[in-house]
């Protein structure tokens, strides 16, 4: 799932592991960082707040996997959602 700044939000992200949770909770979860490099510019990239928010959302929802696919590209400045 790409968490896009002002798109995706954590409450989604918990609403569909929610889901996933109920279907089996060991389906794997690859959550990634958004990054703006063409489309979209005018966007930021996910913060690392924004992650850690939506790792803990899912793991909450009961999700025993999940995973964060490209953590190189988060950065340490928020966004107001």
């Amino acid at each position: 799932m790409l968490l896009v700044p002002g798109y995706v939000t954590v409450e989604e992200v918990e609403g569909i592991a929610g889901f996933i949770a109920g279907l089996n909770p060991e389906t794997p979860l690859v959550l990634l960082a958004f990054h703006p490099d063409f489309y979209m510019s005018d966007l930021p990239a996910t913060s690392r707040k924004h992650m850690d928010q939506a790792v803990k959302a899912a793991r909450g929802r009961g999700l025993r996997n999940v995973y964060i696919g490209n953590e190189w590209l988060l950065t340490d400045s928020d966004y107001p959602f």
